[in-house]
């Protein structure tokens, strides 16, 4: 097992830095406009006039942040201060407060909707460039997109987080993430990556905490007086939201009788959309959620915390293919089967499996990860343009229509598959 173990992270950190990186840092950096392109369609097409998403630029400025915190190249943290600048400059809303859902190629405000989805993503970037750099000002920014969140998306009646907002915080008829999305109040998604986000932000102020190196003080850009530790208030107000969401998903998101998730919701937590599973969402939710509780470090709340994602992780099983790759979804009221086979599913069932063998000694997790791993390499890495193919279809054939790089094409969950293996069995 353990020749096993060297050789994933061996693998996965040579495409890390020699397929996955190299192509952001060398195809897709806007030289002339600042940041990086909004778009590369599937046949490696450029678009340089594409709107740029804020979700796909707060995803680089966590890839690059989190490269540079693990693995210490320079090249990393150039990168991560040029997604950093651009997306302070460009993203954030100084009037009203929040970030745009996306601007166009020179940096202007399209669409100023306040998607909270799109502001947990922020603070996941901003908090992860903290940790690397230790910069007080993404700190700042963080803390001010938390309490966003908190003020504007919290339903403070039925628990939980709403889907969006307009730009002044009004209430929005459409809140959907995309056209794929059902038109729902409440999302499975959302609060995943809420809680991907806070867990990440709680970790970012116990490493300062214990470094005594800051405060928190809501004023951008102001000079602190070395010394000076966070607050213990401001780390337990976001213990306490990070342990209410563990509580959303593990008493209002996960179905008690399948172990999936249900995906969309009323205000009141009455499911919507119908009976949908979404295997790629319940194995990346069973790894966040335990990592959730392990930054949080209470011994009882992961009694309680780890048989439930085991059984999340198990119920994920059900879109496995012969060859360790993972469908993407089902819908069990029409019977219809999404048997696509996406990039960011994949990853997300490398690194839950990982998860799985590595507190539980799950041995048959860990093949299940070597497995997919196998499949990725064979099928969805690009090998001559750099990146990996959005998905391969039913019928193995590569999807050339969805983009290689753009507003959801990003290097997050292929390069954070890579990071996870190298920090968990370094």
């Amino acid at each position: 097992m353990v020749e096993t173990i060297i050789q994933l992270r061996t693998e996965m950190q040579d495409v890390l830095e020699n397929n996955i990186l190299p192509f952001w840092l060398n195809q897709m950096q806007d030289v002339e406009n600042g940041g990086f392109y909004g778009r590369m369609d599937g046949h490696m097409q450029l678009h340089p006039e594409a709107e740029k998403g804020a979700i796909l630029n707060a995803r680089i400025l966590w890839s690059f942040s989190a490269a540079y915190r693990v693995l210490g190249h320079l090249v990393y943290l150039e990168a991560a201060k040029r997604a950093y600048t651009y997306f302070v400059d460009h993203f954030i809303d100084s009037e009203y407060g929040g970030i745009y859902w996306s601007v166009d190629y020179m940096g202007q405000p399209i669409d100023t909707k306040k998607q909270f989805y799109a502001i947990g993503f922020a603070i996941y970037g901003l908090s992860e460039y903290a940790r690397a750099t230790g910069d007080r000002e993404a700190l700042d920014y963080a803390l001010l997109l938390y309490d966003c969140i908190e003020e504007h998306a919290f339903d403070r009646e039925n628990n939980g987080y709403m889907e969006a907002c307009t730009r002044e915080w009004g209430e929005i008829a459409d809140m959907r993430l995309s056209e794929l999305d059902a038109n729902y109040p409440k999302s499975q998604n959302t609060h995943l990556h809420i809680l991907e986000a806070y867990t990440n932000l709680l970790r970012c102020l116990k490493d300062l905490h214990a470094q005594e190196s800051c405060d928190y003080v809501p004023v951008i850009g102001s000079v602190l007086p070395i010394g000076i530790t966070i607050p213990m208030e401001t780390i337990v107000a976001v213990e306490v939201s990070l342990r209410n969401l563990i509580d959303i998903f593990t008493d209002k998101i996960l179905n008690p009788k399948t172990h999936h998730l249900d995906l969309f919701f009323e205000m009141d937590w009455t499911r919507g959309a119908g009976h949908l599973e979404s295997y790629g969402h319940d194995i990346e939710c069973s790894w966040l959620l335990h990592e959730a509780a392990l930054v949080l470090g209470d011994k009882k709340l992961l009694t309680k915390v780890e048989p439930i994602i085991q059984m999340i992780a198990e119920a994920s099983a059900k879109g496995l293919k012969p060859d360790g790759a993972m469908i993407h979804e089902a819908n069990l009221d029409t019977g219809h089967i999404d048997e696509d086979l996406h990039w960011w599913v994949q990853t997300e069932n490398v690194v839950g499996s990982l998860n799985i063998y590595q507190h539980f000694g799950d041995e048959k997790a860990l093949q299940r990860a070597v497995a997919c791993w196998e499949y990725i390499k064979r099928n969805l890495i690009d090998y001559e343009h750099g990146e990996w193919f959005w998905s391969r279809y039913k019928d193995g054939t590569r999807n050339l229509e969805d983009d290689h790089a753009g507003f959801w094409k990003c290097p997050y969950h292929n390069s954070r598959m890579c990071l996870e293996a190298i920090e968990r069995f370094r």
